[in-house]
């Protein structure tokens, strides 16, 4: 693959290979590695890595990634509902959306035969590429960056695009939930500060803290969530989702201590 190549699909993920062969062999399909095999002469033929082992491996990787978040992100959810919610975010439908919006068809390493068929476009070809990039993000640089990757362009577009058409997830607005709760606690209502607004106008990320503030003292926030989005209002139901879990899981009686959620940064 030619360098600019390679420079594109990086800016597309967000991500910086170390290792050239690493994403070199995630986007090298079977027939390309058979049909490469079979040139060789001799006894000095030998074995061409193709992406079927890093597919394996991506996918596992994805699962896991994915539960994680949900369950870091909908504590309220039962077992049935992560579940159903976690098999649309990996299922093929889905993923094959993403793997189209990078253009994953245009990198591939197809064998003649499947080149002819119409491989480029064909949705298991372009799935199992996408998991193994995963794979390869994870064999170069670790989970996080993978991590990264995968909430950037799967998981968080689409939960957002499912509460922007009213989808099926089981609650997503958190902040009328949390203001309800405050209120039967006795509470004040929090704050809602946009701290952060980065990236290009077509691609903007917005950071939002949300606080809330002790009864006698304005000036000192008992709790400051920290959520990012691809919106305001979705960085605010975000952060209103770790207040509300903040709540829901303290005893009542506890002090108002500084605490900070799993979405907040220092300043």
């Amino acid at each position: 693959m030619k360098e600019r190549e390679i420079t594109a699909l990086e800016t597309a993920l967000g991500y910086r290979f170390h290792r050239r062969a690493v994403i070199e062999r995630a986007l090298t399909h079977s027939s390309q590695a058979r049909e490469q095999e079979a040139q060789q002469a001799g006894e000095s033929k030998c074995r061409v890595h193709d992406n079927e082992q890093l597919e394996f491996l991506g996918d596992a990787i994805l699962a896991l990634v994915t539960s994680e978040e949900l369950f870091q992100r909908f504590p309220q959810f039962r077992e049935g509902e992560l579940s159903k919610l976690r098999a649309h975010v990996v299922s093929e439908r889905h993923l094959i959306r993403v793997a189209q919006r990078l253009e994953l068809g245009h990198y591939l390493h197809l064998g003649r035969g499947e080149e002819k068929s119409g491989g480029r476009s064909k949705t298991a070809v372009l799935v199992d590429a996408l998991e193994a990039i995963l794979a390869a993000i994870y064999l170069d640089g670790g989970m996080e960056p993978a991590r990264a990757v995968i909430l950037r362009e799967i998981l968080a577009p689409e939960l957002e695009r499912m509460e922007r058409e009213g989808g099926t997830l089981p609650m997503t607005d958190f902040k009328s939930a949390l203001q309800e709760t405050l209120q039967g606690l006795g509470k004040a209502q929090p704050s809602y500060v946009l701290v952060q607004e980065a990236g290009p106008e077509h691609r903007k990320t917005f950071t939002v803290e949300v606080r809330l503030h002790t009864k006698n003292d304005e000036g000192r926030a008992e709790f400051v969530g920290r959520a990012q989005g691809s919106t305001k209002k979705t960085a605010e139901q975000d952060a209103a989702r770790q207040l509300l879990a903040y709540l829901t899981s303290r005893p009542q009686s506890a002090g108002a201590g500084l605490a900070r959620g799993s979405g907040s940064a220092d300043k």
